[in-house]
């Protein structure tokens, strides 16, 4: 068993004396003491010296330095010495009232007030540092009428975090309509804001949307952590067989390269890290999103502004006249845009965007529906990838498990004799999963794919043509990855099932 595994279920409060905004500041997790060592985790390559020497001062033993990755040294500290918490602070302000009760009739100066009360700055901070920690892509806060409930978006999946009372849900909502200047005084209308602000010694840009609901309103955040935003093609968790297939299409000089899903299942990161395998420095990229949601260094990107006539359609027809090599299309929503990517093609231009399609071939289907005929569907596309996001079992906490008859044949995998569960703990919230990784399906098109298409045999035609080329579904490439342990039936059930 790894170092790791086995302090999983023994991190403890080694001292009272040791405090969150201590061992926060130097990086280090305390993780359990073995004889004459005490075993430390951190980020950092070397602990300072007088650092060292307080702990070894402090607890009477050697220290004994254990690499960990920053989110999970942060998450160990804020479970097991993090007093300073959102929860805390709820409590103190309900048991002190420092936040008056009353309900969303406050009068606009009031709010204004309220937004600026240390309190509900602390929380707000809080809840955003601790939303960071949890690794949460999403803050949810809902208006219902004798509570705020406040759940963090982790993996994809929503969990409950720490709630304020429904008193102080006005002060809270006007605390991010100032942070993100928004008009505190418009409750009817949704509002769309942008904060940027330092988290963890990193700057985190949050998207903020604003909606009218039957109790108040409701707000969602969008974490958007800079650092963590873009990934190299083989990192996304692809077989080995499709990266080099994939890399192979990304190589033409001309052509569209389509990533397909619903919302949130990694198209934007997927065609991010195909600029990055792109970019040399000798070629022009472009880009055109709504809205841009990473910077990249070195390519320009054309955010989306309907306000003011900027839309994909005319932006893309703008970027042809930039001389560009490369554009990426953040999402071909109609058959303007879909006209100008394949006229782009066609003139030798490589293309990348996104549909919202339930597997590869679909997305044949949908441009057609968008008004590109069928011949130019065939000459331009140059693969599909159908994707899903699936939570990877939880390295800490993992165990084998056999696998059962139904299990088989949900993943189709007969063979299939192993699955890895997770059985919870500190480092997954109990939850058994730690992160995600990306479920493929890869059509690349081939002349005999062009010819059915072509010749109108149909998406149907170029569906069996695929499985004929031995091509894996989603469900396929989920079953691999159950197979190596990564991740668990159950999820690629729930994110493929048709």
């Amino acid at each position: 068993m790894s170092l790791e595994k086995a302090h999983a279920h023994d991190v403890r409060s080694l001292s009272p004396r040791l405090t969150a905004e201590y061992l926060e500041e130097h990086g280090l997790l305390p993780l359990h003491i073995e004889g004459s060592t005490m075993h430390v985790g951190s980020w950092h390559e070397h602990i300072d010296l007088n650092v060292r020497f307080e702990l070894e001062s402090l607890l009477g033993a050697r220290v004994s330095m254990v690499r960990m990755q920053e989110d999970e040294v942060r998450r160990g500290i804020r479970a097991v010495y993090g007093e300073s918490s959102a929860q805390s602070l709820i409590d103190s302000v309900q048991n002190t009232g420092e936040i008056l009760s009353s309900g969303d009739s406050h009068a606009i100066d009031d709010l204004r007030a309220l937004a600026n009360e240390a309190p509900v700055i602390r929380l707000v901070s809080m809840l955003l540092a601790e939303a960071l920690t949890a690794r949460a892509s999403d803050v949810h806060l809902e208006a219902y009428p004798d509570s705020m409930r406040v759940r963090y978006r982790v993996d994809g999946v929503l969990q409950d975090a720490p709630s304020p009372p429904r008193s102080m849900a006005p002060a809270v909502i006007s605390r991010l309509k100032v942070m993100a200047n928004l008009d505190i005084a418009e409750r009817r209308l949704p509002q769309d804001g942008r904060i940027r602000l330092p988290l963890q010694d990193r700057q985190v840009d949050v998207r903020v949307s604003t909606v009218p609901t039957l109790h108040g309103e409701s707000v969602v955040l969008r974490l958007l952590d800079q650092e963590s935003g873009t990934l190299e093609l083989n990192g996304l968790g692809m077989s080995v067989n499709d990266l080099t297939r994939f890399q192979h299409v990304l190589e033409r000089p001309h052509g569209i390269v389509l990533a397909t899903g619903p919302t949130g299942s990694g198209k934007t990161t997927t065609l991010y890290a195909a600029i990055q395998r792109l970019r040399t420095g000798r070629e022009k990229i472009l880009t055109v999103e709504d809205p841009v949601e990473y910077q990249l260094a070195g390519i320009p990107q054309v955010p989306v502004n309907e306000k003011v006539g900027v839309t994909f359609a005319s932006a893309l027809r703008a970027l042809l006249r930039q001389d560009p090599d490369v554009m990426l299309v953040g999402e071909i929503r109609d058959g303007e845009t879909a006209d100008i990517a394949t006229q782009a093609a066609l003139t030798g231009h490589l293309g990348l965007s996104t549909l919202h399609t339930t597997d590869a071939a679909g997305a044949l289907t949908r441009l057609m529906d968008l008004g590109v005929a069928p011949f130019l569907v065939s000459a331009t596309v140059g693969a599909v990838l159908a994707q899903r996001l699936v939570r990877t079992v939880c390295p800490a906490c993992a165990v084998p498990a056999p696998a059962t008859g139904a299990e088989r044949d949900a993943l189709g995998a007969p063979g299939l004799e192993n699955v890895m569960r997770g059985t919870g703990c500190g480092v997954c919230r109990d939850s058994g999963y730690v992160g995600r990784t990306g479920v493929y399906e890869l059509l690349v098109i081939t002349e005999a794919m062009q010819a059915a298409l072509t010749s109108g045999e149909g998406v149907r035609a170029v569906r069996q043509l695929a499985r004929a080329d031995g091509n894996a579904t989603l469900l396929d490439d989920g079953a691999r990855l159950v197979a190596e342990g990564r991740t668990t039936p159950e999820e690629v059930v729930r994110v493929c099932r048709a």
